[in-house]
């Protein structure tokens, strides 16, 4: 399902909020989208672009993409994890709606692009995938924000050691880049995955909902046929200051020198829809933090029945996560802990639940911590752990891994325990539609 259509589909449901005043793109619409978080926002009117419309939060919700895939939002996980296993390779097209419009005078002060806070280095592009190919491994889909510097150039945050970081190393002179923005749910859950080196994610994105893809038009790449815009350009090896910026964590990221990617052509669809994505907000948590469930879920399913996983918007949904299993075992509660951090390395904190407990509402996971938990043997605490960068409180030195201390709460109904001694109180199911008018 395109950008679009989704749009179409939230506006159907009654989700989506339209606002027709003009908005400027300096603050203004950044912080109505703020007060708005957790809803499809759609700008109709943006000052100074006349023809262009503005969308954000379109990933703010774990609803949308069950909208979106059209499964069940507790079916998410699942999904994921079927189309890592088994990508399926993306139909090839002619023509798109991604290139109804070439501009080969490129000006990206023509893009509504945002100045989102005032300790902001500019105006950034946060919703954008990005895809480049390895010389090895291929073809390679993930995220990089982008300070737009001038008429033509951006400095992006390119992570060192990974994907786009690597690839620039194999590479002599500069390597070929696509930038996307405005793309479907599909795909950004799929760039979001970060599933092993020799897997498509471009194939995984089409297993989850079709996504055909179209050649570029200055390079070999291939992009989403229905992406709403499209940057072709280059990664050179000139540097530039990149930042601050608010990370995930909503603090503020520091200042790095960073590769500048030179823009070549801009593509995009008739009356083409800007997607703009709060850094720091749910849209930033979700996208981070709901496509690592599938790999803490296959850890712990290694040591233990694994029913469940969630990461917390509470946790900057990186940090933290609430683990459901079905206990087979006296120890497993330790074990699927343990597990935990194996399939997530960034995770600093899990609770491990029993399977009557709702994972998705923080007073069940609360509750379960109250009436199945002892700190004396339930709590288990690993020192000097390697952590996130993005944990302002870990012990960060440059050049190496960040290191934290890590925290493991075993939530669970101790075994051997007389289970009725445990088990929440439930009332009975009524349809209030027979009571009240």
């Amino acid at each position: 399902m395109s950008f679009r259509r989704f749009i179409d589909l939230v506006a159907a449901s009654g989700d989506l909020i339209t606002i027709d005043k003009p908005v400027s793109t300096t603050y203004e619409i950044a912080n109505v989208a703020h007060a708005l978080e957790g809803r499809p926002v759609l700008f109709t009117n943006i000052a100074g672009y006349p023809g262009w419309r503005s969308c954000a939060g379109p990933c703010s919700d774990r609803r949308y993409f069950g909208m979106a895939l059209g499964v069940e939002m507790t079916d998410l996980m699942h999904r994921m994890t079927d189309a890592i296993a088994n990508p399926v390779a993306p139909p090839i097209v002619q023509t798109a709606p991604c290139q109804e419009v070439i501009r080969e005078d490129v000006n990206l002060f023509d893009l509504p692009i945002v100045l989102h806070l005032p300790e902001d280095g500019g105006h950034y592009i946060a919703s954008n995938v990005v895809i480049i190919n390895d010389p090895d491994l291929g073809r390679n889909m993930c995220y990089h924000r982008l300070l737009r510097l001038d008429e033509r150039r951006f400095a992006a945050r390119i992570v060192e050691n990974r994907g786009t970081y690597n690839a620039l190393q194999k590479t002599d002179g500069e390597l070929p880049v696509a930038i996307c923005i405005g793309v479907s749910l599909g795909v950004h859950l799929a760039a979001s995955m970060s599933p092993p080196p020799n897997v498509d994610e471009l194939g995984v994105a089409n297993a989850l909902s079709p996504t055909p893809l179209v050649k570029c038009i200055t390079n070999d790449l291939y992009v989403p046929a229905d992406a709403e815009i499209v940057l072709e350009g280059r990664i050179t090896r000139q540097l530039m200051s990149e930042g601050p910026f608010m990370d995930l964590t909503e603090t503020m990221d520091t200042t790095r020198m960073q590769p500048v990617i030179e823009i070549d052509l801009v593509t995009h669809r008739r009356d083409p829809i800007y997607h703009i994505l709060l850094p720091g907000g749910l849209e930033h948590k979700l996208l981070m933090g709901m496509p690592k469930e599938p790999t803490i879920f296959a850890a712990v399913n290694q040591v233990t029945r694994c029913t469940g996983v969630a990461i917390t918007p509470g946790g900057t949904s990186w940090l933290h996560a609430v683990v459901q299993i079905d206990k087979q075992g006296p120890d497993d509660g330790k074990l699927a802990i343990e597990a935990a951090f194996r399939g997530h390395g960034s995770l600093k904190h899990v609770w491990i639940v029993d399977s009557d407990v709702d994972i998705y509402d923080p007073a069940q996971v609360e509750w379960a911590l109250a009436t199945r938990f002892q700190a004396d043997h339930d709590l288990y605490v690993y020192a000097n752990q390697p952590g996130s960068s993005l944990d302002p409180s870990g012990i960060h030195v440059p050049g190496q891994k960040s290191l934290t201390a890590k925290m493991g709460l075993d939530c669970t109904i101790p075994w051997g325990a007389d289970l009725h001694l445990y088990r929440r109180g439930d009332y009975g199911h009524v349809d209030l539609r027979d009571y009240l008018p």
